[in-house]
């Protein structure tokens, strides 16, 4: 049986190092997709899981839908707590 693993483990292809940094450098610019800041994005935010968390409610999904309330409140309370909400 000492044979089984190395004989899976061998089967598999390392990732190449190169592959790795070039995916985490497509994410370093935000000039692809400029997004909200601040509260227009807290704001965004909090009302899809607060839709997200009605739509669960619906279906009967109490796990679920605290789930998304629980994020929810998050953005409620940062769009708060930021000084250039409006």
């Amino acid at each position: 049986m000492q044979n089984g693993p190395k004989t899976i483990m061998s089967a598999r292809q390392p990732r190449p190092a190169a592959s790795f940094a070039a995916r985490s450098k497509r994410w370093t610019s935000s000039a692809a997709r400029p997004e909200p800041k601040g509260s227009q994005n807290a704001q965004r935010n909090y009302e899809r899981y607060l839709a997200l968390a009605r739509a669960e409610a619906l279906i009967g999904n109490t796990v679920g839908s605290e789930n998304y309330y629980q994020y929810a409140e998050h953005y409620y309370r940062s769009m708060s707590s930021d000084p250039d909400a409006t």
